[in-house]
């Protein structure tokens, strides 16, 4: 559904050669050698001399080794020289250009402030759901060959992050909402001058250059709201004061010190909110407000309104997005939704069961704890009590969250009746610049549209849905809203559906705009069909040498002229590199090496891929893009490429060289839980034969969408209603989940 595919997901999972870094199934083992004895003194005199020094080290990752590794300790509310253990910062190419699977910073959480020890993990997994977060899971720390303890390890919010997730160059304005201090204003997005020292003492600047995009995006935040849109992305925004209010993270923007976020510019010049640091998050961190909510109470966070800040100043940008009575709207729909989804289903507390049988041992033997094991234990569910004197109580997880899904779900706001929208129509494939209608039967509205884009990097297009009988809609008045495209498309095509009346809002599919309903192109044109960006043992290029490649493929039934058609590596400069004299011939493909070396023989363009993922465009020789796609961080000697191949969407795949792109998913993925499916090809249903219990079942298309599932331990699922095709078939059996291709 999204452009990170359920598909690829399920693929890289079964697939990967090595244990990912923030594989949540699994704990990362970490390992740090010193040749220093007293390296904890010299890491503690780097702390206090603030200069962003790093002791030097060895580091294995998995039994991966890594010298001239650089770390230090890292935190503020979370650091103490007089600690057991402290929180670690680790950077893997802080002398020579090395990485860990694409990752080069190491960010280890202590669980200070968390005696349950899940809470950032559980939180951030929540969290990407709904827009992009860091990965996170769970790591076991030595040093010098000594346990020092259980972390929490999350991804770095850097250059590379922006990249990889949020269509922003590495360079891209990126501002740490964190305050030097917790008194007074904090990082409000509150407008001061054009002066930038003025914002010195609330936000720090992680690019070489930004505080004049801050000053002027405050400025716009306190006088433009109604256009706030071309400044901030609104959607991503609601996304996290949703996040924070529902399951009560309050050491966040919502909070009193109106922190622990980032603020980056994307290509469009919109800023996007990120969230980050979340030990304290699901009421650790208690405090309110001031001004009549008080603070430290559980009671108090179980029944916090759902509008917390409205109309409130020094919050300017919950102020401003909340006197839109649309974007209001948008918010309470989000919130729902997850509130559904991981609240009232209960996942979040069976996940964090999940993740606390995961590290228990560990946890258990984690003498540099600060708190004990019983305390750990408990914590998921019930309240208690700190360390460290102040009487300070850590409120239980499900003890705070089985009240408070009570008291939203009864809140007016909750049970406020948004419009329904049923009976979909669209299609999953079109042929090139043809036209075609999205259809909806939309009841008790007053205000519906469809929003499209191409992909990630693209404002959506909002588009009123009309029942006027003029678009493949039936009659006018007849409840069935549409809208034609006359023109057709020449690229994929993303796009959801909102529809509101006076009380509340909806949106199809309810995750967007982080999700959205997928049309791509049947046939016809050029488009990227493979790409390959580390490239160690798989294929050589003319002189021997093994570098990163894309492939080509023509769809079409002419051949196309290349000459003066453009690739590139940035979105924001598409004519990066120019195509020589070179053709495609029908149905064929055409590789391009990326290895910035155009002297050699053949297509040699001048940029190299990042194994930790980024963009490539292709258009032709006027300027238009015919195809992009931004590829994520890849499982060694891996590529992304399309499937079905030429027209399908990506996935990670085996490299498939100047050839026709397949999967091949095996239904015997391990020695301890065999499968056999059949029949397979399927008519009317499909069976799992396994010795084993079946947990559930799920059918999933080619975008990712999920068609059938099953929930009741049943080892057979009905699939008539299937229209025939290509589904993954997913398998859950205990913690395992297999895959088959059907």
């Amino acid at each position: 559904m999204k452009h990170f595919l359920y598909l690829l997901l399920c693929i890289s999972f079964f697939r990967s050669n090595a244990q990912g870094l923030y594989d949540v199934a699994h704990i990362t083992e970490i390992r740090i050698s010193f040749v220093e004895n007293n390296w904890d003194q010299i890491m503690d005199a780097n702390y206090s001399n603030d200069l962003d020094e790093r002791l030097i080290g060895t580091v294995s990752i998995n039994g991966i080794n890594m010298d001239s590794c650089g770390v230090q300790f890292k935190g503020n509310s979370t650091y103490n020289p007089s600690n057991a253990k402290n929180p670690l910062n680790i950077k893997l190419d802080h002398v020579k250009k090395q990485n860990y699977q694409g990752w080069e910073t190491l960010k280890l959480a202590s669980g200070r402030n968390d005696p349950s020890a899940l809470r950032e993990v559980l939180s951030y997994e929540l969290l990407r759901n709904y827009t992009e977060a860091p990965l996170s899971n769970f790591a076991r720390v030595y040093i010098n060959d000594k346990f020092y303890g259980v972390f929490s390890s999350s991804e770095s919010i850097d250059g590379d992050f922006q990249e990889r997730y949020l269509y922003a160059n590495d360079d891209n304005t990126r501002v740490k909402c964190n305050p030097l201090s917790v008194f007074g204003d904090g990082s409000s997005l509150k407008y001061y001058s054009e002066d930038s020292s003025d914002y010195f003492s609330y936000y720090e600047m992680k690019s070489d250059y930004g505080w004049n995009d801050l000053a002027g995006f405050c400025n716009h935040l306190s006088k433009d709201g109604g256009e706030i849109d071309k400044y901030l992305d609104v959607d991503r925004a609601l996304w996290m004061l949703a996040f924070n209010n529902v399951v009560v993270n309050l050491d966040s923007y919502t909070g009193p010190f109106r922190q622990n976020y980032y603020m980056i510019k994307d290509y469009l010049g919109r800023m996007k909110p990120v969230i980050w640091d979340l030990n304290m998050s699901f009421g650790a961190f208690s405090m309110i407000s001031t001004g009549g909510q008080g603070g430290n109470s559980l009671t108090k966070m179980q029944n916090m309104t759902p509008y917390l800040r409205e109309n409130d100043s020094n919050w300017p940008l919950v102020n401003t997005l909340f006197t839109n009575p649309t974007y209001k709207r948008m918010y309470i729909a989000h919130c729902k939704t997850m509130l559904e989804e991981q609240i009232t289903s209960g996942l979040y507390a069976q996940r964090g069961q999940v993740m606390q049988d995961l590290i228990a041992p560990d946890v258990k033997l984690d003498i540099n704890s600060t708190y004990s094991y019983t305390k750990f234990l408990n914590n998921l569910n019930t309240s208690i009590s700190g360390s460290g004197g102040g009487g300070q109580s850590f409120c239980g997880i499900t003890e705070l969250m089985e009240v408070r899904k009570a008291y939203l779900e009864t809140n007016t706001a909750f049970t406020a009746l948004p419009p329904a929208i049923t009976d979909l129509l669209f299609p999953s494939k079109v042929v090139t610049n043809t036209a075609f209608s999205i259809i909806a039967n939309i009841s008790d509205a007053t205000n519906s549209f469809v929003a499209y884009r191409h992909d990630g990097s693209e404002l959506f297009t909002k588009i009123q849905l009309l029942d006027d009988g003029l678009n493949d809609d039936g009659m006018a008045g007849d409840g069935i809203f549409g809208k034609v495209f006359s023109n057709g498309i020449s690229r994929p095509i993303q796009f959801y559906i909102y529809s509101e009346n006076d009380n509340a809002g909806i949106f199809s599919p309810v995750r967007a705009e982080h999700e959205f309903h997928s049309i791509t192109l049947s046939a016809g044109g050029l488009v990227i069909n493979e790409i390959m960006a580390s490239n160690t043992k798989t294929i050589q290029d003319q002189d021997g040498e093994y570098d990163d490649w894309i492939e080509l493929y023509n769809n079409s039934d002419a051949t196309i002229n290349l000459e003066n058609y453009k690739l590139s590596d940035k979105l924001d400069a598409l004519d990066k590199w120019t195509f020589p004299s070179a053709t495609i011939a029908p149905n064929s493909y055409l590789i391009i090496w990326a290895d910035e070396d155009q002297e050699q023989a053949g297509l040699h363009c001048n940029f190299k891929l990042s194994a930790s993922g980024e963009s490539v465009a292709l258009s032709d020789a006027n300027g238009t893009v015919l195809d992009q796609v931004t590829f994520p961080i890849l499982g060694e000697e891996k590529t992304y490429g399309r499937y079905p191949n030429g027209t399908g969407s990506f996935a990670e795949l085996d490299p498939t060289y100047n050839a026709e792109n397949s999967v091949s998913l095996a239904t015997k993925t391990s020695n301890d839980f065999r499968v056999n499916v059949y029949p397979n090809p399927f008519n009317d249903k499909i069976t799992v034969d396994s010795e084993h219990k079946i947990n559930s079942l799920r059918i999933i298309d080619v975008n990712g969408r999920v068609m059938l599932s099953s929930n009741d331990g049943s080892k057979t699922i009905s699939t008539s209603n299937l229209s025939p095709g290509v589904y993954i078939l997913e398998i859950n059996y205990q913690k395992v989940v297999k895959v088959v291709k059907i």
